[in-house]
């Protein structure tokens, strides 16, 4: 059975579904998915999970994440980035008053919890269609302000160019975090727009960009290159080590006495190999509640994989 999470770095100029049609081809599998889209401008880690251990996606999308990036203070632009068309500009004299510390001021204010619109061209749906959708069709689209929480909002380098201002960052945030709004709330506060111009995310919860791998590397590799469900979830969840009767019986949807366990949920039961050819297997993501455990997701029998009874 192919399974897993695969990492991959996505180049510039493909979407997200561009890079999980190549992984279907590489892996002759259709049921892979991805968990938090990079627009094609971006680039990459983006996370694949692959047959069965696409349920483990589910407990990616809302993880911390890590970017690098380069914003340009000085236009603003439809989509907040630099695929959008300028619709304003600063004069020279306007951008040449701001100083780095007025930059950083800014940045400051947008640092920690802060209330953001995300970007009228996002993939959040209203009444029941893409916001980009709607955009497209001529449609004015003002989207709600969200709590998110930027972490970090490192500045790595400021250049002062003809077009303006230009400034490298390293930013860790939320899940749900805008990056475009950042520089377009960035460039507004200093009274000049701003868009995005460069986009890499480097971190995705404990997974990063650095074990990643490239397309091409893909199509060589296959599903060698694929971690296992049971060490991802032991990467992202508290592990219950289960035995052969308890991995059967959870298979099976029956409860299992966990007396003196703490109430959590979810927990990965995994059963142990004995090394060699039989790595862990992933039985269930389960609940624990009052000395029972009870299957909230389960996992199919792959006798190939599992260790041995």
């Amino acid at each position: 059975m192919t399974t897993g999470l695969l990492l991959v770095d996505k180049p510039q100029g493909l979407t997200s579904h561009d890079v999980v049609a190549r992984a279907r081809r590489a892996l002759s599998t259709r049921k892979v998915g991805h968990a938090g889209t990079l627009d094609p401008m971006a680039t990459g880690l983006l996370t694949l999970g692959v047959g069965p251990a696409t349920r483990l996606l589910t407990y990616l999308v809302g993880l911390d994440k890590t970017y690098e990036t380069t914003m340009l203070l000085g236009a603003a632009t439809t989509t907040d980035d630099a695929e959008g068309e300028v619709v304003t500009t600063a004069d020279a004299a306007t951008v040449a008053a701001v100083t780095d510390d007025q930059v950083a001021v800014g940045i400051r204010a947008l640092t920690g919890e802060i209330d953001q619109r995300p970007s009228s061209v996002s993939a959040i749906k209203v009444d029941g269609r893409r916001a980009y959708d709607r955009v497209r069709a001529g449609e004015a689209v003002e989207l709600a302000s969200r709590r998110v929480t930027i972490s970090t909002f490192d500045v790595l380098a400021v250049r002062r160019t003809a077009s303006g201002i230009e400034v490298d960052a390293r930013i860790d945030c939320s899940s749900g975090t805008y990056i475009r709004a950042l520089a377009r709330d960035l460039g507004a506060a200093l009274g000049l727009g701003g868009h995005l111009t460069a986009l890499r995310r480097t971190r995705v919860g404990p997974f990063d960009v650095a074990d990643a791998v490239s397309l091409e590397a893909l199509a060589e590799g296959g599903a060698s290159l694929l971690e296992s469900p049971a060490a991802v979830a032991a990467r992202l969840l508290p592990v219950l080590e289960v035995d052969a009767a308890q991995a059967r019986d959870l298979g099976h949807g029956k409860l299992l006495a966990l007396p003196g366990h703490s109430d959590t949920e979810p927990v990965a039961a995994v059963q142990r190999g004995a090394g060699g050819e039989h790595p862990d297997r992933l039985v269930a993501l389960i609940s624990v509640h009052e000395g029972r455990g009870r299957t909230l997701v389960g996992f199919p029998h792959d006798s190939a994989q599992e260790a041995p009874q």
